[in-house]
């Protein structure tokens, strides 16, 4: 799409050093860190919903988590990390490609949820 700021990234239009990079996704750094190790796994084409996948994109994001725990140690997240997607609005989607974020390279906390009663 021409407007996505990850598939400026992905065609290299816009610089971003990538920590990894195969024929299905990249891994950048999050520009906007919420852990020591705050990394995006991109997939290579554009959609932004899971509904918006065809079986071959699924297929294709399987081996993509599937490398993540392959390299994870590469990235500092050898003892582990959080794996988050942001799917819409209400997920607070900023960009509008799907996404993975990996959050780790320390101990992350539990957040509590407030819900109205």
């Amino acid at each position: 799409m021409d407007d996505c700021i990850f598939c400026k990234i992905v065609a290299g239009d816009i610089p971003a050093k990538k920590y990894y990079e195969d024929e299905l996704m990249i891994v950048i750094a999050d520009i906007s860190p919420k852990a020591e190790k705050h990394y995006l796994a991109i997939p290579k084409k554009h959609y932004k919903l899971f509904s918006e996948m065809t079986e071959a994109d699924a297929a294709d994001l399987g081996k993509c988590i599937r490398k993540i725990g392959e390299i994870a140690p590469s990235l500092g997240l050898e003892n582990g990390f959080r794996f988050i997607v942001n799917q819409g609005d209400d997920a607070e989607q900023t960009v509008f490609h799907l996404h993975m974020h990996l959050l780790g390279g320390q101990k992350l906390s539990t957040h509590s949820y407030k819900r109205d009663a």
